[in-house]
């Protein structure tokens, strides 16, 4: 069979963990991309879901990045789990 060359860009961190998790189960990213085309390719469809992770929505990364902002400048009550369950007994 005749071999074809692909070419794509990726993240380098991206890439660097994938060449870990391919090593750990003992492939390389070719093969392991071979893999998923063939399967794209017997079941005509991506061959899991697809979707959107609700925790990278725009209303949750503002939450948090307005948490970590008072995280910085000292804006936080530290309270201890006992203090916690007391006020929600309370």
């Amino acid at each position: 069979m005749a071999q074809s060359l692909v070419n794509f860009r990726m993240d380098a961190q991206l890439k660097s963990d994938m060449e870990h998790v391919c090593r750990e189960l003992g492939m390389n990213m070719t093969t392991a991309f071979t893999i998923f085309a063939k399967k794209v390719v017997r079941e005509n469809r991506i061959p899991f879901d697809v979707s959107v992770d609700p925790f990278y929505s725009s209303s949750n990364l503002t939450a948090l990045n307005a948490s970590i902002q008072q995280l910085q400048t000292g804006q936080t009550v530290t309270k201890s789990i006992e203090e916690l369950e007391a006020l929600a007994d309370g």
